[in-house]
């Protein structure tokens, strides 16, 4: 276990901001974090697990042991004529997951390529994109109890997926750290092309017998093309969740607004973008000295170059302010604070 002290966080936040950290040990196996709550330095220390900063938001200095997950490796555990049974360690960059199945000839994974961060954060968040969740795919997780220092499994149901949510952001949160994920991965194509661009991105891209990388590869390009890249403009990605709201609500304000978008979850619940409501409330491309919104994705905040977390968190408190008052929608945020 590599152990840095009094580090800068600039290079392991994908919002690029230079916050301090007391320590950061480097765990690059399931039994470092044993060693991490044995350490004496460590010990009265709060902990922060860290992935791939992609989810998070510094308001300033941590004082705190920063635990840099990096456990590497992706391994089929189990397989049969029909699905591959894929292990991957909780520090392994979610996108090279995604490539790799593909490279394998499998599965399930494809329209979630690109999104940022490890494989340790995607059930915490329960990631999702373009109609599909990790929970869908999802089979096991295997995650460190802290008060036991023993590693204990999680099945799909003990987790609580939820929209971006899970148990371990609810009542057992700070309770467990992740080490890794098994996803079970169908050896038959799955091509969902059913949600957002991914037919006419398909068709521009002139395909014509439709595999799973060719979904990949327009997930990839609608991406790139409305999002900023965090290593040239700081940013993590989608920073609000889309609302989720009564049927009765959302049609009094479709009365209002007849353009508004729109996706059913369930009897009564209606999902509507983000984005959508931030653009209505006329905060897509405004800036405040260096940080501001997105001018293509109302969804990101950026830090423009030397941003302060702490003004990038009252940015997002003005945005749910406005939306508030305009949609009587109470906008939630997806990162995570510190």
């Amino acid at each position: 276990m590599l152990i840095h002290q009094n580090i800068s966080l600039k290079s392991y936040n994908s919002f690029q901001l230079d916050v301090n950290a007391n320590y950061l040990a480097e765990i690059i196996s399931p039994d470092n974090l044993i060693d991490a709550y044995d350490t004496k330095s460590f010990a009265p220390l709060p902990k922060l697990v860290l992935g791939g900063g992609s989810n998070v938001l510094f308001r300033g200095d941590q004082r705190k042991a920063v635990l840099l997950m990096r456990i590497d490796g992706i391994d089929i555990v189990k397989e049969d004529s029909n699905y591959a049974f894929v292990k991957a360690g909780a520090g392994v960059i979610w996108h090279q997951l995604v490539l790799w199945s593909l490279d394998q000839g499998l599965s399930g994974l494809e329209n979630m390529s690109l999104i940022p961060g490890t494989v340790g954060a995607a059930p915490m968040q329960n990631i999702g994109a373009y109609g599909v969740e990790q929970k869908e795919l999802f089979h096991e997780l295997e995650a460190f109890e802290i008060a036991s220092k023993a590693f204990i499994k999680f099945k799909r149901e003990d987790c609580q997926f939820g929209y971006r949510n899970s148990v371990f952001k609810g009542k057992l949160k700070d309770k467990y750290i992740i080490t890794s994920v098994t996803y079970k991965l169908s050896k038959r194509p799955i091509l969902n092309t059913s949600y957002g661009a991914i037919k006419s991105t398909l068709d521009a891209l002139g395909v014509e017998t439709l595999t799973t990388k060719d979904i990949s590869d327009a997930v990839i390009q609608i991406r790139t093309s409305k999002l900023p890249d965090p290593s040239v403009m700081g940013n993590a990605g989608s920073f609000f969740k889309n609302p989720v709201i009564e049927e009765e609500h959302y049609e009094a304000l479709k009365a209002a607004y007849n353009d508004i978008p729109s996706y059913p979850i369930s009897k009564g619940w209606i999902k509507v973008p983000a984005a959508w409501l931030i653009e209505q409330t006329g905060w897509k491309g405004k800036k405040s000295g260096r940080i501001g919104v997105h001018d293509r994705q109302p969804l990101v905040l950026v830090n423009f170059g030397d941003g302060d977390g702490r003004d990038i968190f009252k940015l997002s408190e003005m945005i749910q302010s406005s939306v508030q008052k305009k949609f009587g929608i109470g906008l939630q945020r997806e990162v995570n604070v510190y």
